[in-house]
Order: C-alpha cells, then structure tokens, then sequence
C-alpha cells in the first residue's frame, strides 16, 4: 500500500456501527487511543472490516484545528 499521507496509524477494528448509509469504524491504535472514522457502508464492505480485523487510520487534512479551555 502506497499513500501519500504521512499520518498513518495501524491499528485492530474493534467497532464498526452501521447505520442507513453510513457507519461508524473504531480502531484501536494502541496506547488506549481509539480512532473514529465515518465512512460509508459500502466502503466497509469493500475493505471487509470487521472486529478483530488490522486496518489503518489514514489521517491527511489541509487543516488541523487546536482548541484549549480557558
């Protein structure tokens, strides 16, 4: 696999929530950090994800927002 994003993280699936169109992937990433992705159904079908299964968390943004509490 061959990508041109930098922040790519392996992890374990250990969610994936369907919904009417679109469903929600978590990916343990090791450390007690989960990454949440959207993506749609169909897209989980093509990967084949499912709990227990390795995938990457692809993280490529032309912005990233910080925010701090007061």
């Amino acid at each position: 696999m061959k990508l041109s994003a930098r922040n790519t993280l392996k992890g374990t699936v250990v969610g994936v929530d369907k919904g009417a169109v679109n469903a929600t992937v978590r990916i343990d990433v090791g450390g007690g950090t989960v990454i949440t992705s959207m993506i749609t159904n169909e897209a989980v079908e093509e990967l084949g994800l499912a709990e227990g299964k390795t995938a990457y968390a692809v993280i490529k943004a032309s912005h990233v927002m910080v925010a701090a509490e007061d």
